[in-house]
Formats: C-alpha cells, structure tokens, sequence
C-alpha cells in the first residue's frame, strides 16, 4: 500500500466521528462531493470498504471500525504537532479564535476585539458564538471563555471573576403589568422560556420561582434570540447584569428574588501559553473582561 494521503485520512476520521459526509464536510471547510471522492480514494488506496451507505448515514463496515482507533490516534498525533508548533511560534500576527456563548460574544466581546486591533493590527480574531464547550484540545478554539471550571488537566484556566445574572423586563412591559418584586408577583406573569423538555423551567423553580408551563409566553434556546423577545416585550427574562445595563429600556424586576450567580474562566491549551499572539489576546481579554 502507498503512503497514505492525510487530507483523504481526515475524510475518513470525520465521517467517522459525524456519520455523515455533509457534516463532515462542513466541519473540514469542503464541498460534499470532495470529501466523497477523498473517502473512495482512500479506500480504494487501502484496498477495503469503510462505509457503508444506510439512508443519509454512513456506517462504518466491521473493517472500517478495526482502523478507526488508528486513523485517530494518527489525528491526536498531528493535532498534538500543531500545538507544539503553534505554541513555539513567536510571531505577533495571525489569527487567535476565541469560543463564547453567543451572548457574550454578542454583547462583552466587540468592544475588546476592537481595541485588540487598535492595539495589535497584525492580530485578528474570530470569534466562535456557541453556547456548546469548545473543544480546545482539537483546536476547535484557541481561547474559550466558558462558565464552568475545565477538568481536563491539558487545559489552564484563570478564573476572571463571578458575575450575576438578574430578571428583566421592557418598560414597556413594566407600564402593562406593573413592576412585580417578588417570586409570589411572578407565578401570574408570563416568562420568556429558554427550552420545552422542563430544564429551565425546574431550574427557575429551584430558584424560588412558582411557575409553570403556562407561564412561558415563547421559547427560545439562544440567549440572544431570548433577550431579543425580552426587549420586545414578550415576558420576564434573565440576563448578565453588564448586558442589561447597557441594554436601554430595560428595568430590573424581581428585586426580591435572588441573583442567579456563575463564574466567568478563560481557558486555552497549555502548549498555546508559549505562543506570544495567543498570549496577548489571552492577556487583554482577562483584562477586559475582568
């Protein structure tokens, strides 16, 4: 057999992990029918059958299974490499991407990209808004501002500081229903509802809240999307008390009720502390956010 081609080794590892060619596709930045002739070349190079078609899926054949292991301890060993590499890398210019949930990419990270640019022309950011854990470790992100401690001790996080989340409503909203103060006020207001399985509504009921399903006026599973129809005038809301406060027309409700607390970290792979860009964004956001 030749030596194998690495391009058509990451077709097979992620249509292996994702089940699909099209997602696949997209999480390698190429076409479908590129990743498709990429997966026939290697099998063909390898002289086996990987997949199998069953619907829109692709499942891996017996054969196909038996190699995965190897095809990713192969992708660890490179993405291991791109690390270090990246990591002794002392030029100043390039790209740093930086995960976020959506809200905080939204509302707290514009302004210190901007001034991360005024300061560092030569460094540009992307900016990931997920409300999922980036994986740092396969480079899905080079810096991930999470609201949880990692646990993975490949990672270093520093914990910037614990921030509060209140409820608020338009003041539109308050002129219609009157400004309610406490978790009794709140059982007969509706509230914008965050997901329809019962998570965040058993999570506000362990919060002092006596709500129910028929208090949820409308759903939406992104906090931006959520503060959207807050603004609106939609119901009550939850919201960082930075985002709020700088959010015109918006009044703090509930006074009596509790803030919902949570820690803001900065977290990046340990191999990237040495690279000097990555450094510096890492520096100037646990400023700014600080």
């Amino acid at each position: 057999m030749d030596q194998l081609d690495w391009n058509q080794l990451k077709a097979f590892l992620e249509t292996a992990e994702t089940g699909s060619l099209s997602a696949a596709a997209r999480k390698l930045g190429l076409t479908q029918p590129t990743l498709s002739r990429q997966v026939a070349a290697i099998e063909q190079r390898m002289g086996v059958t990987l997949f199998e078609r069953v619907g829109k899926t692709m499942a891996l054949t017996t054969t196909g299974l038996d190699l995965l292991e190897h095809a990713r301890a192969m992708g660890a060993a490179a993405d291991a490499l791109r690390l270090a590499a990246t990591g002794r890398s002392e030029a100043l210019g390039g790209v740093v991407s930086v995960s976020a949930s959506d809200a905080v990419a939204a509302y707290l990270l514009p302004p210190l990209v901007q001034q991360l640019r005024e300061q560092e022309p030569g460094i540009a950011i992307e900016v990931i808004a997920s409300n999922a854990l980036s994986d740092l470790l396969r480079r899905e992100a080079d810096i991930a501002v999470r609201h949880v401690k990692p646990e993975q001790p490949e990672l270093i996080a520093r914990l910037i500081r614990e921030t509060a989340a209140n409820f608020y409503a338009s003041e539109n909203w308050v002129k219609a229903h009157g400004h309610p103060r406490t978790a009794e006020e709140a059982a007969r207001l509706p509230f914008i509802g965050s997901d329809r399985s019962g998570r965040f509504l058993a999570y506000l009921r362990q919060h002092g809240l006596p709500l129910t399903e028929a208090n949820f006026s409308c759903y939406a599973d992104h906090t931006v999307a959520h503060w959207a129809l807050v603004r609106q005038g939609m119901g009550i809301g939850a919201m960082m008390d930075e985002i709020a406060q700088q959010t015109p027309g918006m009044v703090r409700v509930l006074d009596e009720v509790p803030p919902v607390l949570f820690p803001i970290w900065l977290v990046t792979h340990r191999e990237l502390r040495t690279s000097r860009r990555i450094r510096v964004v890492f520096e100037a956001l646990a400023q700014g956010l600080a």
